[in-house]
């Protein structure tokens, strides 16, 4: 019985050492923000040194759509799951089109895609709404994010996350055909080769592999730090960034 025991704790240090927790995952994403956010706003982005730092926060969307995506599996109410992202995109906005400097009826948050992401979620695994209504419905949340940061791919991705749980390739290849064929492309496209810095998106895929569903300590903080978080970050960059640039 002892040797059983041993051998199941050694087991369980080896498995604890070759993956990453949900927290670790979303601690990653939090500082690779917060810094993504910084740089963004200190550096000129047109400058080799703005594309490098840019690179590292392109995790960040994919992490937290899958989040988004593997919440709506776990939530007791997924109604309140939605209000709650809502009411946060509603109090992020401000603090970004500000540090952004956009027009605020222009532009939104991420926490909007996030939010619309999670309820095209919600119809798609629908079992009372037919085909067609689905794929109307999924259409009007991918044209209403389109005003968000990361815009209908957040929404694709929190789907599409969502409809291929536990099918590990399935989920990559799409974030793949998703992230490269409706975002990157286009952006270059549009915007430039400075834009490139957007192949980072798939530094999230050997992140997301070395998940494998341990949630880690349980954590109330952790559970809302992304929430106040982010509008909280926002507001602080802004306030450094008005004394430094006045």
């Amino acid at each position: 019985m002892q040797y059983t025991t041993y051998q199941k704790d050694l087991t369980d240090s080896t498995t604890f050492q070759r993956d990453l927790s949900s927290n670790a995952l979303k601690y990653i994403a939090l500082i690779a923000m917060f810094f993504d956010h910084l740089f963004a706003g200190f550096i000129p982005q047109e400058t080799l040194l703005g594309f490098v730092s840019r690179i590292p926060g392109r995790v960040v969307a994919p992490i937290f759509c899958y989040f988004i995506a593997m919440g709506y599996f776990y939530t007791s109410n997924i109604n309140k799951y939605i209000k709650r992202l809502v009411i946060f995109a509603a109090i992020s906005h401000f603090p970004y089109v500000l540090y952004f400097k956009l027009p605020w009826w222009k532009a939104t948050s991420v926490m909007w895609g996030l939010a619309l992401g999670l309820i095209a979620l919600t119809i798609v695994k629908s079992e009372r709404l037919p085909l067609y209504l689905k794929l109307a419905l999924v259409f009007v949340c991918c044209m209403l994010a389109y005003p968000a940061d990361w815009n209908y791919i957040a929404v694709l991705w929190i789907m599409f996350f969502g409809i291929f749980r536990g099918q590990l390739n399935k989920q990559i290849i799409s974030f793949i055909f998703i992230g490269l064929f409706l975002h990157i492309i286009p952006e270059i496209s549009n915007l430039g080769w400075h834009h490139a810095y957007q192949f980072g998106i798939f530094l999230a895929i050997p992140l997301l592999i070395m998940y494998k569903g341990r949630r880690g300590k349980k954590s109330n903080l952790l559970k809302w730090g992304f929430y106040v978080f982010y509008p909280l970050h926002l507001i602080i960059l802004y306030m450094l960034k008005y004394i430094v640039f006045t």
